[in-house]
């Protein structure tokens, strides 16, 4: 058996040399192929950390009234921050939701002063909530509008939630974010779907200059196994050689894209994605190399197997 994978070996190895320029097309072709897979790998993780800072901008703010006890308020703090749909509860108290609000209209006298002829602090403590899902904020606030221990003496503490002015907003991303993981998807699979079909071609051309060499072996009473071996292991090594090829060009164009398109991708440094999920990629290219190569290989030779 050791033999007989030696003797597969060495012929797949003999092929893809003796084909030269064909086997050169091949790799071509293959390498093209491998880097718009990376390309797209690229294009999700951009589209991913680009939804995410969108999330991180949504949230839901609940105002309790002036008479609100702090420890009502940090007591449902601590219920949501247990709840596994959100992501960060913040809690801003009234001092420093005055002391807030007079940064803000620093430049505004006549509203500070207004405000200092109150004597006293009109504002009320808030909570922020993230979800990690903006359809999930719709279940978060139904929980706290239904939650008895912020009732005090028949009164809720609750002076109003920012829910219902802000949905319109969380919709529409909600809308977005499915309708951009749908279209990502189909995205991936249509050029997935081209990119494969064009190097299964390249490589039934190459393999079609071999068609008098596949004869004759089936003349002489080679196996389909035998006769097939040689071309997958030179489908394989086009695959790898392309894979790694394409990891090599990869290198200085993310770095040129992670230097001068980092701001205009919205912090997303394509090169720093690159360096850091390197054996990811490295892993789904060569994969995805063998496995074209070797796909595409089968294919071919199997149409002569079967003449």
């Amino acid at each position: 058996m050791f033999t007989a994978f030696r003797r597969v070996f060495v012929g797949g190895t003999k092929n893809f040399v003796r084909s030269g320029a064909v086997s050169v097309a091949t790799v071509v072709i293959m390498t093209v192929t491998l880097m718009i897979i990376g390309f797209l790998m690229f294009l999700s993780a951009l589209l991913t950390t680009t939804l995410s800072q969108i999330q991180d901008k949504v949230d839901v703010s609940v105002y309790f009234t002036t008479s609100a006890a702090e420890g009502d308020i940090l007591n449902l703090k601590d219920k949501l921050t247990s709840m596994s749909a959100v992501t960060t509860v913040t809690y801003t108290s009234r001092d420093q939701a005055l002391q807030d609000f007079r940064t803000r209209h620093a430049n505004d006298q006549l509203t500070l002063n207004a405000l200092n002829e109150l004597g006293d602090n009109p504002l009320g403590a808030s909570l922020a909530i993230k979800a990690k899902n903006p359809n999930q904020y719709q279940a978060i606030v139904n929980y706290i509008s239904n939650d008895a221990d912020l009732q005090s003496a028949g009164t809720s503490i609750i002076d109003h939630i920012n829910y219902y002015e802000n949905k319109s907003v969380i919709d529409r991303l909600t809308a977005a974010i499915q309708a951009t993981e749908k279209g990502g998807l189909i995205v991936v699979i249509v050029f997935a779907i081209a990119s494969i079909i064009i190097a299964i071609a390249t490589v039934r051309l190459a393999i079609y200059s071999s068609r008098d060499e596949i004869a004759v072996m089936r003349l002489v009473g080679a196996s389909n196994a035998y006769v097939r071996g040689p071309f997958l292991v030179a489908g394989i090594i086009a695959g790898v050689l392309s894979a790694l090829l394409a990891l090599i060009i990869f290198a200085p164009v993310t770095l040129y894209l992670g230097a001068n398109y980092t701001t205009w991708l919205g912090g997303f440094n394509v090169f720093t994605y690159y360096t850091s999920n390197f054996m990811q990629v490295f892993a789904v290219l060569v994969g995805s190399g063998i496995l074209l190569g070797g796909f595409a290989s089968y294919l071919a030779v199997r149409r002569y197997l079967r003449a």
